[in-house]
């Protein structure tokens, strides 16, 4: 099942750029991972503001929850779930 992601981070005033960069070191292995698994599909940045929208393959909801969970950021994330269902005139 795909589901479409929206993710938008708020970075705590009480972070430190250190801070900010492993973790943003973190996330880039987190989600090269996924890539390669085959979870993660696509990715799009969101012209100025800190966040995406993030294709990702999972077999339901939970198992879509425990990757979104294992992300680095995911503490910082405020994330908006949708599920996708084929149309009856995609030719993909």
């Amino acid at each position: 099942m795909e589901f479409l992601i929206r993710t938008r981070l708020t970075r705590p005033e009480s972070a430190t750029d250190e801070q900010v960069a492993e973790l943003m070191a973190a996330e880039k292995a987190r989600g090269t991972e996924l890539m390669d698994a085959g979870v993660l599909k696509r990715l799009w940045r969101v012209p100025g503001e800190w966040g995406a929208w993030v294709l990702y393959e999972a077999a339901e909801a939970t198992e879509l929850h425990d990757v979104l969970t294992s992300m680095p950021l995911w503490k910082w994330m405020k994330v908006e779930v949708h599920p996708l269902a084929r149309h009856p005139f995609d030719r993909g």
